[in-house]
């Protein structure tokens, strides 16, 4: 994968980006975490650390705008980071432009950017699978809200066509 966003020309400015996208509990992290241990000039930034809690997922672009935009301009980009135990926003992280940015989590492919991703990759898994890995990162009590935000992820994804626009297609 790696080796296919190097391959193609810069879109992120002189960089390049990945976006690692599909519904919660599919792999995702897994699969952006493998990618940054290939190479120091890989940066993977988590949407699970933009998101302004469980209903944020619709705002997203708000975030990524402030990330992308500046990096595809050859400077710094930046995003909130939001405290989960906190309930709130908690500080800002600036992102020095690198050879490869990596955004992985629900999302992370918007239409509104779509000229600046170099590669798309789509990871899947059944739902039951998902559902069970979800529940074993975040714990039982939290059923109810990944039950919801699966369903907001079914909305996101209907209106974006991550999916159908994805260079890559992985089942996990």
């Amino acid at each position: 994968m790696l080796t296919l966003a190097l391959a193609r020309p810069p879109t992120l400015g002189t960089a390049r980006l990945v976006c690692v996208d599909g519904p919660s509990g599919s792999g995702k992290t897994t699969l952006a975490t493998a990618l940054a241990r290939h190479s120091s000039d890989v940066r993977v930034v988590h949407l699970d650390a933009m998101y302004d809690g469980w209903g944020g997922l619709p705002r997203i672009d708000d975030q990524l705008r402030t990330l992308v935009v500046p990096l595809a301009a050859g400077g710094p980009g930046r995003y909130r980071r939001y405290d989960w135990h906190a309930g709130r926003y908690a500080g800002e992280v600036v992102v020095a432009p690198r050879p490869v940015l990596v955004l992985e989590g629900v999302g992370s492919w918007s239409p509104a950017f779509a000229d600046l991703v170099t590669l798309l990759v789509w990871v899947e898994a059944a739902p039951a699978e998902r559902l069970a890995r979800a529940l074993l990162r975040d714990g039982p009590a939290s059923e109810g809200r990944l039950r919801q935000w699966a369903r907001d992820e079914d909305e996101h994804f209907a209106r974006t066509g991550a999916r159908e626009r994805a260079d890559l297609l992985l089942h996990r």
